[in-house]
């Protein structure tokens, strides 16, 4: 039977059953009163017997109105219910959410983010920090930046983002001149590394080892001493004055990555982000005449 009837004339319906009046339910569904009533008519047509008893100005269902106002209020709240998950399922879908390692998402990720809302509007990035392995699915991750420092594994898909940049930068404004060089310990061949790119140089000079890149900085920036990190990390720093290389800059053979359990061309959220931080890190290498 349901082929012969029309999913309108049962919304006209319900709504008039619902308020009581073909008035209300004009004025709600913004048509006619007379568009109303018809729709109903032909309902009661297709049906074969009378919804509404019409003896006075407020409409009373029949036996058979009130069978059907309750089948109707079971199927629209139904599929509102469905209309309404839908809708919080695309806004979950216009959500990234991405983690990124501390210093990097403070420092030069977040700066940065207001540029990508501004070219995307329509969904928003969701910044998490952190960093080494990820479990996409537990954290409920949609991708993750990191250093290739360790193994990720076969099944984690991954784009080449840029080469990790590194140089000592210390204080624009130095009150006491010192040889002491902070030094992250979240990469444990950092202070190696650095003294084979520049043993002669920075002869005499010591470590102090600090837990985070931020910590290096920030100690940097009250002037204890100067400290090895990311050209990325201390972009703006530099820009503004606040502090000055020390070094030139050099590459430690590791680069960064945007990780990603699915493959990236399934989700164009994924590929338009992945772009866009490419372009981004390779401006940032422009800034210090990199290419």
């Amino acid at each position: 039977m349901i082929e012969r009837l029309s999913l309108n004339s049962l919304k006209f319906f319900y709504f008039a059953a619902h308020y009581e009046s073909v008035t209300v339910a004009a004025d709600r569904l913004f048509v006619t009163q007379g568009a109303v009533s018809k729709q109903i008519r032909n309902l009661e047509d297709a049906l074969g017997f009378t919804l509404f008893i019409r003896a006075s100005r407020k409409l009373s269902l029949t036996a058979e109105g009130e069978a059907l106002f309750d089948c109707c209020q079971q199927a629209f709240q139904q599929i509102d219910q469905c209309l309404t998950q839908l809708n919080k399922q695309s806004v979950v879908q216009k959500n990234l959410v991405l983690s990124c390692e501390p210093t990097l998402a403070m420092k030069w990720l977040i700066p940065r983010l207001i540029h990508f809302k501004q070219i995307y509007p329509d969904f928003e990035v969701t910044l998490l920090t952190g960093g080494g392995r990820v479990d996409f699915k537990q954290q409920n991750i949609d991708l993750a930046l990191r250093r290739n420092d360790f193994d990720w594994g076969k099944s984690i898909y991954s784009e080449k983002i840029a080469d990790e940049q590194m140089l000592c930068v210390t204080a624009s404004k130095i009150t006491r001149q010192t040889n002491q060089i902070f030094i992250s310990t979240s990469r444990s061949k950092l202070w190696q590394q650095f003294q084979y790119k520049h043993s002669e140089q920075f002869k005499g000079y010591s470590k102090t080892e600090l837990e985070h890149f931020y910590l290096c900085i920030e100690a940097c920036l009250a002037g204890l001493g100067a400290t090895l990190v990311s050209t990325y990390m201390v972009e703006r720093e530099i820009k503004h004055q606040l502090l000055q290389p020390i070094s030139s800059i050099y590459q430690d053979e590791s680069a960064y990555f945007l990780l990603s359990a699915e493959p990236f061309e399934e989700d164009v959220r994924k590929v338009l982000f992945c772009d866009w931080l490419r372009e981004q890190m390779q401006a940032s290498q422009l800034e210090f005449g990199l290419s």
